[in-house]
């Protein structure tokens, strides 16, 4: 079964930039007893038509072949395989990241023996009230397909049912295929037809005509009309055809931070992040926008700050997505189609419609105060422990319009999003659906196995290294040479400062503030070192341009670290964020927060 399951990958293609390749560009496996004997040796067999690349923890694996699918904006995708036990659940929080940013990601999880001769078996877990149950079942609320393949023929619905989902650019979301590990070495006579190539290319849904035409109506009554762009434009490669959308109807754009890299820097229309950690230009004019034309996005908090940003009473949003959950989301009107699609015929209807002058004027002077405003945070300075936003400045400075930015959580993503001027498409690689510390080293592995000829720039704090830093060493094993900016501002400093906004004292977040005997004086350049990186630690920013400078012409994987400022963050642009204040404390300041927290509270759409 596990040969049949192995070929059958093999035959599936597509087609990239008019070439036809395998959809599978690889398998990333830990070996363990539950796979190592069956889809080990199916693996070995295949090793020359599917690639399999050893990594160093199950989690980072799954994180860096969902990074992939997302940098060849899902047109091509990785498998990955494990024991079962730990090996398998280590998988989970990697799945619910794919889950949340609808990215194709097929899990292959060692299973129990489906005879149950020799049960309990290492590593099993035992439900005393139901013999089916395994860790396995922890897959099912963070997969869009689960199967358990517990009789080898079951493999070729599931497969079938697998490569459906994977490719479908509504359901598109992580398959797991839990095998018992028995029936991967069970012989079975599969037919044939089983193994035929087979050719996927992403569907362009057509939208409905009834909600083509209201759509239409809803933009040309509107006055003050903003596009949310999110990944969906990038997925469905729709960038320049929402660049031409939006200068033909004088229509300005905010980026979710999914979405940014859609516009060109030089786009007058371009008002860059949108949001909670958005730009005081795509703010502005978000809040006083009469239509949204939402496309391609979820429409998450940060998007909407909290469902608080936009502010017009009379503001209505236009749901441009494959996917009619999100199309309908706050009682949008659902333009259910492909992004690049549905722009096309939604600018052909509109004809000759433009919006206002003097908005898009204002949008366009708001861009431009804006820019001056994001130099200031990013200009190089004297100061003893810079600013995320001044690191960014000296990365950007010594950048190339080509590299890619790769980050996930923490207080940079706040920052890049507002700040980072990404040169070319798919330069900014932000995981923030899920938001998952740890995910950096590894989503930055692949994005680099995506797109081996751009310079790969990681961006982490050292929480999120501490969390997952193992794939330093699978990046010098495969080749993929990275360059990775660690951020060290002793703890977590973006929930410290969220902690003291709320009310809070600082209180378990940074080093210092933690329960301890002694504060730990960690080494970052000796550990990546030691796992086979160039490293070095600078001292000031002009240090660091220069170390980034000579990592981009080293052969293998370079880590740069330097010391920052916990406390400081740019107070520029942005907007609300909901989160919850006690409405009890023996803390004035908890209580003074929750004060404020009640007034913000107003501003929510409510029913929206």
């Amino acid at each position: 079964m596990a040969q049949a399951l192995v070929r059958f990958l093999t035959a599936q293609k597509t087609v990239v930039d008019g070439q036809t390749v395998p959809i599978f560009a690889g398998v990333f496996a830990i070996f363990g007893h539950g796979n190592v004997a069956g889809i080990g040796e199916a693996l070995y067999q295949a090793r020359e038509t599917l690639p399999t690349y050893r990594a160093h923890n199950e989690q980072s694996m799954a994180h860096a072949a969902t990074a992939y699918a997302k940098a060849m904006r899902r047109r091509r995708m990785m498998a990955c395989t494990t024991s079962i036990g730990p090996g398998a659940t280590n998988l989970v929080t990697a799945a619910a990241v794919a889950h949340v940013n609808r990215l194709p990601l097929l899990l292959l999880p060692g299973d129990v023996f489906a005879n149950r001769r020799p049960d309990p078996v290492l590593q099993q877990l035992e439900d005393f009230g139901d013999g089916t149950v395994t860790p396995n079942d922890a897959f099912r609320p963070v997969s869009r397909y689960f199967d358990r393949i517990t009789r080898p023929e079951q493999i070729i619905p599931a497969l079938a049912r697998a490569m459906t989902v994977l490719t479908d650019p509504a359901d598109c979301g992580p398959v797991t295929l839990a095998l018992c590990q028995d029936v991967q070495a069970e012989a079975y006579d599969y037919p044939a037809s089983f193994f035929e190539e087979r050719v996927w290319t992403s569907r362009r849904t057509r939208p409905d005509e009834d909600e083509l035409a209201a759509a239409v109506t809803a933009l040309k009554a509107a006055r003050k009309p903003v596009i949310v762009t999110g990944g969906g434009t990038l997925y469905s490669q729709a960038e320049g055809t929402l660049a031409t959308f939006a200068a033909k109807h004088g229509i300005p754009i905010g980026e979710t931070q999914a979405g940014k890299s859609a516009i060109a820097l030089d786009d007058p229309l371009g008002m860059g992040a949108i949001g909670v950690t958005g730009t005081g230009a795509a703010n502005a004019v978000a809040e006083e926008a009469d239509l949204v034309l939402a496309v391609g996005t979820r429409l998450q908090d940060f998007t909407t700050g909290s469902w608080a940003l936009f502010k017009a009473d009379t503001h209505r949003i236009v749901g441009l997505n494959t996917q009619p959950f999100d199309a309908s989301k706050h009682r949008a009107l659902p333009l259910v189609c492909d992004a690049k699609v549905g722009l096309e015929l939604l600018s052909h209807a509109l004809g000759d419609w433009k919006a206002p002058t003097s908005w898009t004027d204002k949008a366009i002077a708001g861009r431009e105060a804006w820019l001056k405003t994001a130099s200031r945070y990013t200009d190089a300075s004297n100061a003893e422990l810079p600013s995320d936003a001044q690191v960014i400045g000296a990365v950007q400075r010594v950048g190339k319009p080509t590299d890619i930015v790769v980050c996930a959580a923490g207080g940079l993503p706040g920052e890049l999003h507002k700040l980072w001027q990404a040169g070319a498409p798919g330069g900014y690689h932000m995981e923030y659906g899920y938001s998952c510390m740890g995910y950096e080293i590894a989503g930055g592995l692949g994005v680099k196995m995506a797109e081996p000829d751009r310079e790969v720039i990681v961006m982490v704090g050292d929480g999120s290294y501490l969390m997952a830093n193992s794939e330093i060493a699978t990046s010098i094993m495969a080749g993929a040479k990275l360059t990775i900016v660690v951020l060290d501002n002793r703890g977590y400093g973006c929930i410290n400062r969220l902690q003291r906004a709320t009310g809070g004292e600082s209180f378990n977040n940074l080093l210092r503030d933690t329960r301890h005997d002694v504060l730990p004086d960690i080494d970052f350049t000796a550990h990546a070192a030691s796992l086979g990186a160039h490293a070095v630690k600078v001292k000031s920013l002009a240090e660091l341009e220069a170390a980034v400078t000579a990592a981009r012409g080293h052969s293998r994987t370079s880590v740069v670290v330097i010391d920052t400022d916990p406390l400081e963050s740019t107070d520029a642009g942005g907007a609300w964020w909901d989160v919850a204040v006690p409405e009890v404390s023996q803390r004035r300041e908890v209580e003074a927060a929750h004060a404020a927290y009640v007034q913000k509270k107003t501003l929510q759409r409510v029913g929206d």
